[in-house]
């Protein structure tokens, strides 16, 4: 005989699943001011930046020869190449290759990564029906805001379990944008998030290795699918968020539905949205920043006797790798991020590069790095102090690390990721146009012409 038992649950939920669906919807069209509809632009470039840039990596080389065994026909293209597959499969390989270098957008309350399962969706569907790109940058803004309110809904508990918070509440984000993109009605939006419920990607065991990239890709596949599915009557409960056995009550402890529903409408979580300058999870900024400064302030490896670090316990839960094997373990280790910040002043993917992670005066300095942990200091700050050979000592507390909202990059730094990026893959003048296609994607009569400028060879 089964067991039955029985866990306490909130039966009294508000109809969260329902008042999304409204919402998603019933907004109107560009229903925000300025700096959001500016914001969603800038997500959605740095996003792409992202995807173009990881085009050739294995782990986008490996999906895409998994996909092509489907046979599938050619309705969306896969950035930074020449191939196209279909919808599906082209959602989840640019979601994969937007987060395979780490180096994508946070929502720093949740550290959400919302652009590459939403953005990777819906370009994706975008591509196939033709869809303007005031409909696209619509659909964005109402997905991430869907994706990072559940995620504001559940968190930490949810992630402190276990569950890397992108690929679980992407899906919710990705139903919701396709859903807007095609028009549905508010039953069946509600049947695509309820559908959604059922995907939840994303094992925090994963992280460094291919499999955490996969998270927002299969987030944005599985949105995608809801979406679809829905539109042609698949039906889901109606309160698959917010039930006793819904997604928020079984997934965490902690479900704060008032969440989802404050200010819905008014505020959008786009607005709390930040890009990264290092290509690495979004703990070690504070202390690749720190150690960037001490560069600046003469420390080099040749006379550094050691580094310590106080650090939130979240840094070395998250990031601790000692010896990183590879690139992919390098992202997580705080150690690797101070020694290429002292080393090279900078932490771009180039600096994640196996044969740098493994390279004797990166491994060195790294072996110099101590980090104990202070729950005195938040998660964004670091206090770092360099002891110098000859006995000195260098002193850097970095409250907010460069690429935080206190101290944001600005869209100069924005193009210039972009390019170093993308430029090695596209070329530069064919980048310099798609960057400029990105800003004006609002205006733009379809997203056609910019996914042409995001393929090899396009122009």
């Amino acid at each position: 005989m089964a067991l039955n038992t029985k866990i306490d649950a909130d039966h009294n939920a508000p109809p969260v699943t329902r008042i999304l669906a409204e919402y998603i919807v019933n907004h109107p069209s560009r229903g925000w001011d300025d700096a959001v509809e500016h914001e969603a632009h800038r997500t959605f470039m740095n996003w792409l930046g992202c995807a173009v840039g990881a085009a050739g990596h294995e782990a986008g080389e490996a999906a895409l020869r998994a996909v092509q065994v489907l046979q599938p026909s050619a309705q969306a293209s896969i950035l930074g190449r020449s191939e196209q597959v279909d919808i599906a499969s082209a959602a989840l390989i640019n979601g994969i290759t937007s987060h395979t270098f780490d180096f994508d957008d946070t929502h720093l309350k949740t550290i959400i990564h919302p652009a590459g399962p939403v953005c990777s969706a819906v370009l994706a569907l975008a591509e196939l029906t033709g869809a303007s790109g005031r409909q696209i940058i619509d659909a964005i803004v109402i997905g991430i805001d869907v994706s990072c309110r559940i995620g504001n809904m559940v968190y930490p508990h949810h992630y402190d379990r276990g569950w890397h918070i992108t690929g679980s509440t992407g899906g919710f984000g990705a139903a919701a944008a396709c859903a807007r993109l095609l028009g549905l009605d508010a039953d069946k939006t509600q049947m695509a998030l309820g559908i959604a419920a059922s995907q939840p990607v994303g094992l925090r065991e994963q992280f460094g290795t291919m499999t955490k990239p996969f998270h927002p890709g299969g987030a944005a596949s599985a949105g995608l699918m809801s979406a679809l599915l829905a539109r042609e009557g698949f039906t889901a409960s109606k309160r698959a968020i917010e039930a006793p056995r819904g997604f928020a009550q079984v997934l965490s402890t902690k479900f704060d539905w008032n969440e989802i529903t404050d200010e819905l409408g008014k505020r959008f979580e786009i607005s709390f949205n930040t890009y990264k300058p290092f290509a690495c999870g979004i703990v070690i900024h504070p202390s690749i920043d720190a150690c960037v400064q001490l560069r600046a302030q003469g420390v080099t490896a040749e006379n550094l006797e050691r580094i310590d670090l106080r650090v939130h316990s979240l840094v070395l839960e998250l990031t601790g790798k000692k010896e990183p094997a590879d690139g992919l373990q390098g992202k997580f280790s705080v150690y690797h991020g101070c020694a290429a910040g002292l080393i090279f002043g900078r932490a771009s993917e180039s600096e994640y590069a196996d044969d740098i992670v493994t390279r004797e005066d990166v491994v060195g300095v790294r072996r110099k790095v101590v980090a104990t942990i202070d729950d005195n200091i938040d998660e964004a700050s670091v206090d770092a102090v360099a002891t110098l050979k000859d006995g000195r000592k260098v002193h850097v507390f970095v409250e907010h690390a460069i690429g935080s909202l206190q101290r944001p990059m600005s869209d100069q730094d924005l193009e210039a990721k972009f390019s170093s990026q993308a430029d090695p893959v596209l070329g530069a003048g064919q980048v310099r146009k798609l960057m400029d296609a990105c800003w004006k994607l609002g205006e733009a009569p379809d997203a056609r012409g910019l996914v042409a400028l995001a393929r090899k060879g396009g122009q």
